[in-house]
């Protein structure tokens, strides 16, 4: 655009506005690619170039609609599981240094560029350099982990084998222990074979479930139970296939409402209720760097957990198999044109 002084009518150069591409999501289960604005970083922010940004099933509501959600929503959301190239630097930041590789706490990814705090982001060893990193889900997984309190010896039940679960159960066994795995897809289950489970049962009836983990348990039930589909019935199944002063462990996501729960159970076997979500950002960024620990020490492999891949372009289609989960589907990340 030409500018021109009012007083003297003397032609001024060329406003140049960098921008960027950034999907918005303009309507329920509709995302626009359009031309946006390249902010500048705050003095305490970088500015990232993306890789790439995973997909998270806790988006899905926000795709879809719900009554509660206004339209279009800012460029780039709900893009939260973010990795990248620093490409600007704050004026206060000393941490970090364009060419940096992280992941990040950022909330609108879902585009070529995104900002973040400098406390919310999380440089990369070299050794990473040749995978993609969606840190805040790793993290989430470590950070559960953690709060679950596996030992050696024990049983473990994990419900639900989606991303979260598999990794779960990985972890569940580097710990040492006896991992059931159960989860509504044949394919999830076999996933959670290939990661190391020791039983799985299909989650389609909840007496037969109850009695065959009681079986498989010699009527002990698992000391450790870690819920991660964030529906009421696995909730209450969880709860059923818990020992004794076991711990019950909340990592799905309910987003939907109330729940009804059976606290006369819960009393009676005097379990110990985790509710393994963060929202302090340093507790995430923990994780994360758990997480690259993990990773390098092949305590958890994600590598084979990415099933999916797509172009920012193909955003509406990537939340339409998160939505179905088909055979082989498991994560699907968004990623960039490095070029």
């Amino acid at each position: 655009m030409i500018l021109e002084t009012a007083e003297a009518g003397i032609k001024a150069k060329p406003l140049v506005t960098a921008t960027m591409q950034a999907a918005v999501l303009t309507a329920p289960k509709t995302f626009e690619i359009k031309e946006t604005k390249l902010s500048e970083p705050d003095p305490k922010q970088v500015r990232i170039k993306m890789q790439g940004c995973g997909l998270c099933a806790s988006s899905l509501p926000l795709w879809e609609g719900r009554e509660w959600f206004t339209y279009p929503q800012q460029a780039g959301t709900p893009g939260h599981e973010g990795w990248g190239i620093v490409d600007k630097t704050g004026a206060e930041v000393t941490s970090l240094q364009p060419g940096d590789r992280v992941a990040c706490l950022s909330y609108n990814a879902y585009a070529e560029y995104d900002l973040a705090e400098e406390s919310s982001v999380l440089k990369l060893p070299e050794s990473l350099n040749n995978q993609p990193f969606p840190g805040e889900p790793l993290g989430c997984a470590l950070n559960i982990f953690n709060r679950s309190d596996i030992q050696a010896g024990q049983t473990v039940a994990i419900l639900g084998i989606g991303f979260l679960g598999a990794l779960l159960v990985q972890l569940a066994k580097a710990a040492g222990a006896k991992v059931i795995a159960i989860s509504q897809r044949e394919y999830s289950l076999q996933i959670a074979k290939e990661c190391g489970a020791d039983e799985v049962i299909k989650m389609d009836d909840h007496y037969r479930i109850i009695e065959e983990v009681k079986n498989q348990t010699k009527e002990h039930f698992c000391e450790r139970v870690i819920e991660c589909t964030g529906k009421e019935w696995p909730l209450n199944l969880a709860g059923e296939l818990t020992a004794i002063r076991g711990k019950l462990i909340i990592a799905g996501y309910h987003q939907d409402g109330m729940r009804q729960v059976n606290v006369q159970l819960w009393n009676w076997r005097g379990l110990d209720i985790i509710n393994a979500h963060e929202r302090d950002p340093k507790m995430y960024l923990n994780g994360m760097k758990e997480a690259v620990k993990a990773v390098t020490e092949g305590r958890i492999d994600p590598l084979p957990l990415y099933t999916h891949t797509f172009s920012l372009n193909q955003l509406s289609e990537a939340f339409e198999k998160l939505q179905t989960r088909p055979d082989g589907f498991m994560k699907a990340l968004i990623t960039f044109d490095q070029n």
